[in-house]
C-alpha cells in the first residue's frame, strides 16, 4: 500500500508518547505502529468480530453450578466446616486411597468460603469467555475440567510430609492431608491457555490482543505465584502449577476455533464434551451415594445459626454424646446408640478445623463401631471380628489422646478443659 495514500491528524504514540505526523505509520522514536492501514484494520474488524459474535454459555454454566454447591453447602452447615466439605465431595487422600475416584473431579466445583468462591467466580467471569469465545464451547469444557483434574491430582500427589520441610519446599510440598477444594486449578489452566495462544498466533493476533494474551499474562503469574509463597501454609500451589502446566500443554496442541472448521473435527471436541460432562455427573452422583452431612435445608441452616450462638457448649455435647455412643456401641452392640451419636455429630458447629477434622474422626469411628455391632448381632463370633474390634479400639484411644492434646493446647480459646468422667475417663 502506498503510505502517502493514507490521510489523517496528528497522534500521539500509544508506546511511547512521541507526536506522530498525519500520514507517519511508524513511531520516529521508538519504531512502534501507530495505525494500522485500512486492510489490517479491516483484518482486526474481521477477527473481533469472529471472537465477540461467539455465545459463552458455559462460563455462565460453570458459574451457576459453582455457586450452587456452595449454597447446598451452606444449608448443610457451611462450606467452611471440615465435614461438610468432605462429604460434598473436597479431596483428601486418605479417602482416594481407599478407592473414592470422583474426588479428583468434584474439588472443582466446591469452595471454602464466600471469599475463596468470589475470587475463583470473578477469574473464570474474565478470563473464561475470552477462552470459550476463541476456542468454542466443547473445547472450553475440555481445558476447565481437564486442568481441574490435573490440578487436583497435582495437590494429590505433592501430600508429602518427608519434603514440606524448608520455605521453598513447602511451597509445593503439604505436610497434611487436609480437603483441598476449588476451581483455582482449572483457572489457572485458563491462563496458562491464553498465554500459549498469545505467543502461538501473535503473528496473527491485532494489537490489542498481543499486549492482553501471551507474555501479558506473565505478571498475572508471577504475581499468583508470589501470592502462593506468602500463603504457602493454606493455599494449594500444586493444584495451581499443575493446572498453568496443564493449560500450557493443552493450548500447544489444539488451535484456537477458525470459521470454517471442518464438522468431523468438531464433532470429535463434541463427543470429548459430552464425555467429560457426563464424568462430571458421575462424579456428584457417586457423591450423593456416600453423602454423610445434614441434608442441605433451610431448617438445618437456621440449626446451625441457633446452635452457633452457643457453639463453644453445642460442640462439647456434641464430642461427649459421640464417645458415650461409641462405648455403648462398642462393648454392647447396641447399632442404635451409634445413630444417635452420630446424629449430635452431624449437627455440632465449627470451631476450628482441627476440632472439626477430630470431631469427623470420631464420627469414622462411630460408623465402624455401628457396623461392627451389626455384624456381631448377624453372625457367630470370628477371628476377623475379633481383630476388627481390637484395631477400632486402638484408634479409639489413638484418637482420645489426639483429642486430649488439642484440648490441652487450644481448648483454652473456648474455655474448654478436661475433667473426670463418671466411668473413670476424662470428658471435656
Amino acid at each position: 500500500m502506498d503510505r502517502t495514500a493514507y490521510v489523517g491528524r496528528p497522534s500521539v504514540c500509544r508506546h511511547c508518547g512521541a507526536l506522530v505526523g498525519a500520514d507517519e505509520m511508524f513511531c520516529m522514536q521508538c519504531g512502534a505502529p501507530v495505525r494500522f492501514a485500512p486492510a489490517r484494520e479491516s483484518e482486526t474488524r474481521r477477527f473481533i468480530y469472529a471472537i465477540f459474535s461467539r455465545p459463552a454459555p458455559f462460563t455462565i454454566i460453570f458459574l451457576t453450578v459453582n455457586i450452587f454447591f456452595s449454597v447446598l453447602m451452606a444449608l448443610s452447615g457451611g462450606s467452611e466446616n471440615y465435614s461438610v466439605l468432605v462429604a460434598y465431595g473436597a479431596k483428601l487422600n486418605a479417602l482416594i486411597d481407599r478407592g473414592e475416584w470422583w474426588r479428583f473431579v468434584t474439588p472443582i466445583f466446591l469452595h471454602a468460603g464466600p471469599i475463596h468462591l468470589f475470587f475463583n467466580m470473578y477469574g473464570l467471569w474474565v478470563l473464561g469467555p475470552y477462552v470459550e469465545r476463541l476456542y468454542g464451547s466443547a473445547k472450553f469444557v475440555v481445558f476447565w475440567i481437564v486442568s481441574g483434574i490435573v490440578g487436583v491430582a497435582a495437590s494429590y500427589l505433592t501430600v508429602r510430609p518427608e519434603l514440606a520441610t524448608g520455605r521453598l519446599t513447602s511451597f509445593l510440598f503439604r505436610a497434611q492431608d487436609a480437603p483441598s477444594v476449588g476451581a483455582s486449578g482449572a483457572l489457572f489452566g485458563l491462563i496458562g491457555v491464553l498465554f500459549v495462544f498469545g505467543i502461538k498466533y501473535r503473528r496473527e493476533l491485532p494489537e490489542g490482543f498481543k499486549r492482553a494474551f501471551g507474555t501479558g499474562m506473565l505478571p498475572i503469574i508471577i504475581v499468583n505465584l508470589i501470592i502462593g509463597y506468602a500463603g504457602r501454609g493454606f493455599i494449594d500451589n500444586g493444584a495451581h502449577i499443575g493446572g498453568l502446566l496443564s493449560g500450557i500443554a493443552l493450548a500447544l496442541i489444539v488451535d484456537y476455533k477458525r470459521p470454517g472448521e471442518s464438522a468431523n473435527f468438531a464433532l470429535f471436541w463434541r463427543a470429548l464434551q459430552v464425555s467429560l460432562l457426563l464424568l462430571v455427573v458421575s462424579s456428584f452422583y457417586m457423591i450423593a451415594t456416600h453423602f454423610s452431612a445434614p441434608p442441605p435445608t433451610i431448617e438445618n441452616a437456621v440449626n446451625k445459626i441457633k446452635m452457633g450462638k452457643g457453639g463453644v457448649e453445642a460442640y462439647v455435647e456434641a464430642i461427649n454424646r459421640g464417645e458415650q455412643a461409641f462405648l455403648i456401641a462398642f462393648t454392647k452392640g447396641d447399632a442404635q446408640a451409634a445413630e444417635d451419636g452420630l446424629r449430635a455429630l452431624d449437627y455440632a458447629p465449627y470451631l476450628d478445623d482441627q476440632a472439626d477434622q477430630l470431631r469427623y474422626e470420631l464420627k469414622a469411628l462411630l460408623m465402624r463401631a455401628r457396623a461392627l455391632a451389626e455384624a456381631t448381632r448377624n453372625q457367630a463370633r470370628s477371628p476377623a471380628l475379633g481383630t476388627e474390634r481390637e484395631n477400632l479400639l486402638l484408634a479409639f484411644e489413638s484418637w482420645r489422646e489426639r483429642f486430649k492434646l488439642w484440648v490441652e493446647l487450644d481448648g483454652h480459646r473456648y474455655g474448654i478443659t478436661l475433667e473426670p468422667a463418671p466411668n473413670g475417663r476424662e470428658r471435656s
